[in-house]
């Protein structure tokens, strides 16, 4: 359990003012002076939190505690992943995926295709996981058809960004909904078309007339170890069949959805707890599915005409390039850990809770600016549901509206991804992208998103009587 927010020690004004200096200083550290984003991370973080009178004896165990809670989930399924991606890259899996994905939709709509085939593996895998086990594909293509990374990047980036947001069974949209007594199956079925068509809008066409012109040269050197421009080695073995390569990528996604279907029907008493079901459960959760599929992936592809050193020397290697990533992913849930904990986001809520605007607008802005002040989308979904839940109650609102009230609240956590969230360091690291290009690509992006998300929620909100 995260340590209880401070009582904050100054007015809900000087705590956003706060926050908003530390981005700054955040900013100019790592943009102007060129700090290292993890050195510069924990500085603010120590300074933020000496600014909002966090009591010094607190400071130390407070920052690490978040940075250990984000390092926690990301470096499992960062590191798990990244060994996954390595052998799929070795191998030639990636190259069979792209390239039969490539055969099915055309040369032209590579982007697409990628985006598509993220939206799929989406609906059961969290943001940071798909993303992960969807690199080697990634930069595989890039590799074969050329021009900036993002024109591929994005569309199956933001992919796993829309379905994550707005899709049970992920946690946002399900803890919004309950809190909301929105039904969770009518979630699920509005949220599905609602992330086709917000990916669309908002991150395809957004990559297609905009970000993907953005050139950021394509380094695979967190995969391959090697540098861009560098020559791949030669590869060992015949090249897997496609079969293969899709059941490696598909593996961890039907025991995750086993674990997602067996949860649920558990929760809402339809089955009761058994052996059997806690082994589909166990099995199923997200580091141990994952733990499985490397262990399956390095005897179907990496052994073949490999000694068992050489296969350790890919897995070895896979996770060299990666160590920055997961530090600078730790460090930036540092940053939002201190922001929360200093009562940054409670004082934002009381402030706005009355602010007198309809219920769907509220859910919006309050979202928004929570995520904006404290980084977390999570967060910022299921602290606004739990503010406007009783104004939703007293409302008398149909199950469309309750619906459109989450997809509200999922489109203000995902505008404005920014160097407090991090998923923005994520993506910033795995493409090779500086501060400044991935405030200009991803950032807007996000924004986009919401913003496409927010305008099919007030349809759903206006359209129904």
């Amino acid at each position: 359990m995260d340590p209880a927010p401070i009582a904050p020690a100054y007015s809900a004004g000087v705590l956003l003012a706060i926050a908003a200096a530390a981005v700054l200083v955040l900013l100019f550290l790592i943009i102007r002076l060129k700090m290292h984003a993890f050195v510069a991370l924990i500085l603010v973080s120590v300074l933020t939190a000496l600014a909002t009178q966090i009591p010094l004896a607190d400071i130390a165990p407070v920052t690490t505690y978040f940075f250990g809670k984000t390092l926690g989930t990301v470096a499992l399924l960062v590191g798990l992943g990244a060994m996954i991606g390595r052998l799929l890259e070795v191998t030639g899996g990636a190259q069979v995926l792209a390239d039969t994905l490539i055969n099915a939709f055309g040369e032209k709509r590579a982007p697409f295709a990628l985006g598509v085939a993220a939206l799929l593996f989406g609906f059961p895998i969290f943001f940071d996981a798909g993303l992960v086990v969807f690199l080697p594909i990634i930069f595989s293509v890039a590799r074969r058809f050329g021009g900036s990374v993002l024109i591929y990047a994005l569309p199956a980036a933001g992919a796993f960004a829309a379905m994550h947001a707005i899709v049970p069974p992920h946690p946002g949209p399900v803890t919004a909904a309950t809190e909301l007594d929105a039904s969770i199956g009518l979630t699920l079925l509005v949220g599905v078309p609602v992330a086709v068509i917000s990916w669309y809008v908002g991150v395809y066409l957004f990559t297609k007339f905009y970000a993907g012109k953005i050139d950021v040269p394509i380094d695979d050197s967190l995969l391959t170890g090697r540098k861009a421009g560098q020559e791949q080695e030669g590869r060992r073995g015949p090249l897997p069949s496609f079969g293969l390569v899709l059941l490696v990528l598909l593996l961890p996604l039907l025991l995750i959805a086993l674990n997602t279907v067996f949860t649920t029907l558990i929760q809402g008493g339809t089955l009761e707890e058994a052996t059997w079901i806690d082994a589909l459960v166990f099995i199923g959760q997200t580091p141990i599915a994952l733990l499985i599929t490397l262990l399956f992936a390095t005897y179907a592809l990496g052994t073949k005409g490999r000694s068992a050193a050489q296969v350790e020397t890919i897995l070895n290697d896979a996770l060299g390039p990666i160590s920055a990533i997961i530090l600078i992913t730790g460090a930036g849930g540092m940053f939002g850990g201190v922001l929360r904990h200093s009562g940054i986001g409670e004082a934002l809520s009381d402030s706005l809770a009355d602010i007198g605007l309809p219920l769907i607008i509220s859910a919006f802005v309050i979202a928004t600016l929570l995520r904006v002040a404290q980084g977390s989308a999570t967060v910022a979904l299921t602290t606004t549901a739990g503010l406007l839940s009783a104004g939703a109650a007293s409302a008398d609102l149909s199950s469309i509206d309750l619906v459109a009230m989450v997809m509200a609240i999922a489109a203000g956590a995902t505008v404005l991804s920014h160097v407090n969230d991090s998923g923005f360091w994520l993506v910033s690291r795995f493409f090779g992208m500086d501060v400044k290009t991935t405030l200009r690509t991803w950032t807007v992006m996000e924004t986009t998103l919401g913003l496409s998300i927010f305008v099919l929620a007030l349809v759903l909100w206006y359209a129904t009587p």
